[in-house]
């Protein structure tokens, strides 16, 4: 009799705390809160600054992008100014191509940002310039 007391019991607190929401998670709010700033900073890389001029600067997730978006837009300069230097082979394989690639990158961190996960962009992800 006394087990089923127990059980019931058990049963019952369980219940009770799947019913109530769970506490918000502060990375989790912080991550919701600097989402949009992040997502503009991949569509616009020389805005990459915004998260460091607010309140952002502090928080891992606004940093950890700001420094993805200053190697995006570092890379999308390179490729325009070697592709528009070099006659021929600049031109018409490396601009296309690269831009193609920073293209691509900026689609990448547009959904690694939107997803509220901080994943390295391939190739240049690893450079950290924002400490």
């Amino acid at each position: 009799m006394e087990e089923q007391k127990n059980t019931e019991q058990q049963s019952a607190e369980q219940s009770k705390t799947e019913q109530q929401p769970a506490e918000a998670n502060p990375v989790n709010k912080d991550v919701e809160e600097n989402k949009a700033m992040a997502i503009v900073g991949y569509i616009l890389p020389i805005l990459f600054f915004v998260p460091l001029l607010s309140d952002a600067k502090n928080i891992p997730y606004a940093k950890f992008h700001a420094n993805q978006q200053l190697n995006l837009l570092l890379t999308a300069i390179a490729v325009n100014v070697v592709g528009s230097i070099i006659p021929f082979i600049g031109w018409f394989i490396i601009l296309p191509i690269g831009s193609l690639v920073v293209l691509v990158l900026v689609i990448m961190g547009v959904i690694n940002a939107a997803k509220g996960e901080m994943k390295k962009l391939p190739i240049i992800g690893d450079f950290t310039l924002i400490k």
